[in-house]
């Protein structure tokens, strides 16, 4: 079973970039979709991309198509997620997942996952 954890997270100000990482170990990475997801205080965690194993299909909730891109590069079983133009609304802890279900505009968790790890925090603010 793929295990992922979280990284690159940081204190940004408003317009600022980053470019966080999700990492698996455990088996093999390329075989799996990656969904990542982000949760702010006192929100419930939402979807926001997700992408196939092979990188071909990327997905974006509209809250961050523009502004946030996906990709991998299964020699290094990584998935990434570059945040440009952070708004202080982007503030929240970053979580990756295996397997999600991205379909009709939706992203969410593959049902009964429960193996989510401690995230990586972003912070916007001036």
């Amino acid at each position: 079973q793929v295990q992922l954890v979280e990284s690159w997270g940081g204190s940004v100000q408003p317009g600022g970039s980053l470019r966080l990482s999700c990492a698996g170990s455990g088996s093999s990475l390329a075989s799996h979709a990656v969904g990542w997801f982000r949760q702010a205080p006192g929100k419930d965690r939402e979807g926001i991309s997700c992408i196939n194993g092979s990188g071909h299909s990327r997905y974006y909730d509209g809250s961050v198509e523009g502004r946030f891109t996906i990709s991998r590069d299964n020699a290094l079983d990584t998935v990434y997620l570059q945040v440009n133009d952070l708004k202080p609304e982007d503030t929240a802890v970053y979580f990756c997942a295996p397997d999600p279900v991205c379909v009709d505009s939706r992203i969410d968790p593959r049902p009964g996952y429960n193996s989510w790890g401690q995230g990586t925090q972003v912070t916007v603010s001036s």
